[in-house]
């Protein structure tokens, strides 16, 4: 499958999700918040790593889409409250996913697990620093 074929299957959830929260969207959808859905996506983490458990991919793929619909619609409600959208969630993890893998994307020689983990733990750490100063 062709890569915009692959997005405009993400972006199609995407546009669903902004319409269920529209002025002609579903009531339900529509009054939810963060702390509404908390529970959903404990729930939809759960049901996915019981699918786990049990080696059952069909479940998974089905599960992880129901985790990934709760990321989407907690996106959503941070755009509607002018804090951040899916793309902004995208770009952080995108650039921290960069970040953290130097041995990678950038000139770290870490070889071993042992030493890619104590590395991630470093940059890991570094971040929270900067974060809290």
């Amino acid at each position: 499958m062709k890569n915009e074929k692959k997005v405009n299957k993400f972006l199609k959830l995407v546009d669903i999700l902004e319409k269920l929260r529209g002025e002609n969207g579903c009531p339900w959808d529509k009054k939810q918040t963060h702390k509404s859905l908390m529970k959903y996506l404990f729930e939809e983490s759960n049901e996915y790593n019981e699918a786990v458990q049990k080696q059952d991919y069909d479940n998974m793929k089905e599960e992880l889409g129901d985790v990934l619909l709760q990321v989407i619609f907690h996106a959503q409600i941070a755009k509607e409250n002018n804090k951040f959208d899916i793309y902004d969630v995208l770009d952080s993890i995108n650039e921290k996913m960069i970040r953290r893998h130097p041995h990678v994307f950038g000139n770290s020689k870490a070889k071993t697990e042992e030493e890619i983990r104590a590395e991630w733990e470093k940059i890991k750490s570094e971040e929270k620093k900067k974060k809290n100063s």
